[in-house]
């Protein structure tokens, strides 16, 4: 068979999978009718890890050579208990990470939202040299966070002068908070975070902050497995008063 035919062939004949998605831990097959559904992944078919990087630690604190390895062991034990329980909890090889004491787990909030408002006042000014990191009704609204001469710039500050801050400028962390549960609440976009909606935030975080894992099960507090607007920003220290709704454009 000539490149012609083979090229005519694939023309006349796609392959049904080809973009079929199928999520994370399966992949796509075809059944007796040639028609395409997703099934699990079978662990040693992933590509193997290049680097340390591409590890990751899952909640049964087993390191897995890389996430398509956890995500597919998952998508095997379904039905099961070990299966209902294993997420991603963080990258790289599992680790030790120190209990949260009460203490720290009060402190936790302070430095997040101090972090969260310095995360968008970032994208902002990236946006002003090169548009398309925030939509302009975003922009109206961190603008006048930027323009404030009241606003405490980033640094590695105490908790006191973070408390201090918070209850001074209170308003300027209103947005910010709203703005990443809005980042994150797409899938569906209910209102909701459910585990894996979280996961941007929290995986690359628990490496680093011990008390990240602790602080969003406390969020949940009615233990339904997912966290609400209403417990997020209740774990943020922002007032019923001042909800309002951010949504993504």
């Amino acid at each position: 068979m000539n490149p012609v035919q083979i090229k005519a062939t694939v023309d006349l004949y796609p392959n049904p999978c080809e973009n079929f998605r199928c999520k994370r831990g399966k992949t796509c097959k075809l059944n007796k009718e040639k028609t395409p559904m997703c099934v699990c992944q079978e662990p040693s078919a992933c590509p193997q890890s290049v680097t340390d990087y591409d590890h990751v630690c899952g909640t049964d604190n087993v390191t897995y050579d890389t996430s398509c390895e956890l995500f597919a062991t998952k998508c095997n034990l379904e039905g099961t208990k070990r299966g209902h329980r294993l997420h991603l909890d963080y990258t790289g090889p599992c680790k030790f990470i120190a209990p949260c004491m009460n203490a720290e787990l009060v402190q936790f909030p302070l430095r997040m939202r101090d972090w969260l408002k310095n995360v968008l006042l970032h994208l902002y000014e990236h946006d002003s040299m090169s548009p398309g990191f925030l939509i302009p009704k975003q922009r109206i609204r961190v603008r006048k966070i930027h323009e404030s001469e009241r606003r405490l710039h980033a640094g590695d500050h105490p908790i006191e002068l973070l408390a201090q801050d918070f209850e001074k400028n209170y308003n300027m962390y209103i947005y910010p908070v709203h703005w990443q549960f809005a980042q994150m609440d797409q899938h569906p976009s209910d209102r909701f975070l459910s585990h894996s909606e979280l996961a941007p935030l929290r995986v690359p975080l628990v490496p680093m902050e011990h008390c990240t894992s602790r602080f969003f099960q406390e969020c949940d507090a009615d233990k339904d497995k997912q966290v609400s607007f209403r417990e997020w920003t209740h774990c943020f220290g922002i007032k019923d008063g001042k909800i309002v709704v951010v949504r993504c454009e």
